[in-house]
């Protein structure tokens, strides 16, 4: 039976989702061989570590326990009180981090799976991947930090796994990585890589006011923590700016041209989240909806989309033919487009759902699962 311990940082919707994923293809995995071991979690103020690391990982009823207290918004203190495990608080968490890493990553070997939204794990990141650790990412920050934070990272490109940072589940970066593997020279992509601005978009097509739109979206779990991750297009951007540094692109954020749906006197520094979503959207519905008007009147629709093609990045809403294939788009699909010598005519199209905790978790359990030929 190959072993991979783990440890999970981030225990919100796409952490829960994991754990749950984890537990429930125990018998799946165990057929095939395998067996996820779970040693610590831990979220932005405390870290839970398994007694024994060496020889042991949480059981299934306390990783679901600690989904229900996760999601009841009660912290990962109280389950000391369970046994099982040490716990340890923010900044102490982050120097046990390390020691683990350290005990085990050339030893066992230690999958570091990052399922936050945080820019604070990029130190820890680094380190772990210098003491011999494999690196699991839903997280998209650390891959869109500095173009030297990418590089490090990706020192041992065959220990990193980032599936999820782009299209949730959709072999995205796979796919990529096989065309560029072939020589294939990648000329063209496009695409709508949001399944919340997708979602979006469909929906106020339908003649419903963004604002109610994107508190639906929210509630179903589409979106970043704040809305304005992906109504600013920050969220697409990130996706882009890994998709072009994937394809040799040495370029920064600042070198993305970005359509925001909102104006910076809504921004983050300016608005809190919940003023955001009960006021602010509510200025914005006017706008999207004479957009959407004038795009039906031409016989085309809106859809928010990247554009990679040459020295060209940018994101933002194009209008586009109806019975085009991102016209066609509904709902949190991702569509995306590849253009490359071998299809030039025809492109690649990669294309199913690209939003939600569950299908988001279900890639990074697909990419943990993908390293195991990495561990002894």
């Amino acid at each position: 039976m190959k072993t991979i311990p783990l440890i999970l940082m981030g225990c919100g919707g796409v952490g829960s989702h994991l754990l749950q994923h984890i537990v429930s293809s125990r018998s799946l995995h165990s057929s095939q061989g395998l067996c996820l071991r779970v040693v610590g979690i831990g979220d932005s103020k405390s870290l839970v570590v398994v007694d024994d690391l060496l020889n042991k990982g949480f059981d299934d009823s306390f990783l679901l326990e600690l989904c229900r207290l996760k999601h009841g918004g009660e912290s990962l203190s109280k389950l000391g009180d369970l046994g099982q495990c040490q716990v340890f608080v923010h900044p102490e968490s982050e120097g046990k981090i390390l020691e683990i890493a350290s005990q085990l990553g050339k030893k066992t070997g230690l999958a570091f799976v990052d399922c936050t939204a945080s820019s604070d794990t990029i130190v820890v990141l680094k380190q772990v991947v210098d003491l011999g650790c494999c690196v699991v990412m839903a997280n998209k920050k650390p891959l869109t930090s500095t173009m030297g934070d990418f590089e490090k990272l990706l020192t041992y490109p065959r220990r990193i796994r980032h599936e999820s940072t782009v299209g949730a589940g959709l072999p995205v970066i796979s796919s990529l990585n096989r065309i560029i593997s072939s020589g294939d020279p990648v000329n063209r992509i496009i695409g709508s890589l949001s399944g919340t601005l997708g979602y979006v978009m469909s929906e106020v097509e339908d003649g419903k006011p963004l604002s109610q739109v994107v508190r639906a979206a929210k509630s179903l779990g589409y979106t970043e923590p704040d809305p304005r991750d992906d109504l600013g297009g920050m969220d697409v951007a990130r996706k882009a700016l890994i998709l072009a540094r994937i394809l040799g692109r040495r370029i920064n954020m600042d070198s993305i041209q970005i359509e925001s749906l909102y104006p910076k006197e809504m921004g983050p520094d300016v608005m809190t989240d919940d003023d955001f979503l009960s006021c602010g959207l509510l200025l914005l519905d006017k706008d999207i909806q004479e957009r959407v008007e004038k795009a039906a009147s031409n016989g085309n629709v809106l859809r928010y989309v990247c554009v990679i093609e040459g020295p060209r990045c940018e994101v933002g809403i194009q209008e586009l033919p109806k019975n085009s294939a991102l016209g066609r788009l509904r709902g949190s699909d991702n569509v995306l487009e590849v253009y490359t010598r071998c299809y030039s005519n025809q492109p690649l199209v990669i294309q199913g759902a690209g939003a939600g905790n569950d299908t988001t978790a279900a890639g990074v359990l697909a990419d943990i699962v993908d390293i195991q030929d990495l561990f002894p």
